[in-house]
C-alpha cells in the first residue's frame, strides 16, 4: 500500500470573491450561473484576487445582461499598450430562456438582479447571480439577531 504524500493539494479555492452585502440586503430567491466576457489583464487580476464585488449589480438592457460596478483593480504588470478600466461594464453569457426568466420578473414582479459569488469553474469564470427581493430595516435586524444567537448556540454547546 503506497503512502500518501504529506504535502497538501496546492489548488487555490474555486471561489474567487463573495458579495456579502447582497446576502444582507435582499432576500435571495433563486440563483442563476452565467458566464462573464473578460479581457485578458482581468483574468490575471481575477487569479491574483484583486476584485471586489460590494456595489455591483446587473443590469438588464436590449435582451442582455450586464455587470456593473464590479472592481477588477488591475495588476501593475499590465500591459503597457492598453488602458486598463477598473470598473467597465461587463456582458453576462445567459441561456435565452434564464434571460427572459429574469427579464420578466425583473419588469413585473419587482425583483432586483444582483451578483452574489464569483468562481472558477472549469478554468472558466463564472458568476452566481440571484433573483432577489430588498430586505427593509427591520428584516435586517432580524437576520442579524438569528446570527448572532446562531452563534451563541454554538458557543453554549461547545462549552458543554
Amino acid at each position: 500500500m503506497a503512502k500518501k504524500s504529506k504535502k497538501q493539494d496546492k489548488r487555490p479555492s474555486p471561489t474567487i470573491a463573495l458579495n456579502k452585502k447582497a446576502k444582507h440586503d435582499f432576500f435571495i430567491e433563486d440563483k442563476f450561473e452565467a458566464g462573464i466576457a473578460l479581457e485578458g489583464w482581468e483574468v490575471k487580476s481575477l487569479r491574483a484576487g484583486r476584485v471586489q464585488m460590494r456595489d455591483s449589480y446587473v443590469l438588464i438592457k436590449n435582451g442582455e445582461a450586464f455587470l456593473i460596478g464590479t472592481l477588477i483593480t488591475p495588476l501593475p504588470t499590465a500591459s503597457t499598450h492598453i488602458q486598463p478600466d477598473a470598473r467597465r461594464t461587463r456582458k453576462l453569457l445567459l441561456n435565452r430562456r434564464e434571460l427572459d426568466r429574469l427579464i420578466g420578473a425583473v419588469e413585473r414582479q419587482g425583483y432586483t438582479v444582483v451578483p452574489v459569488a464569483l468562481y472558477w469553474k472549469n478554468n472558466l469564470v463564472k458568476v452566481e447571480i440571484g433573483l432577489a427581493k430588498g430586505k427593509q430595516q427591520h428584516d435586517k435586524r432580524a437576520t442579524l439577531k438569528e446570527r448572532d444567537w446562531a452563534r451563541e448556540k454554538q458557543r453554549i454547546l461547545k462549552r458543554g
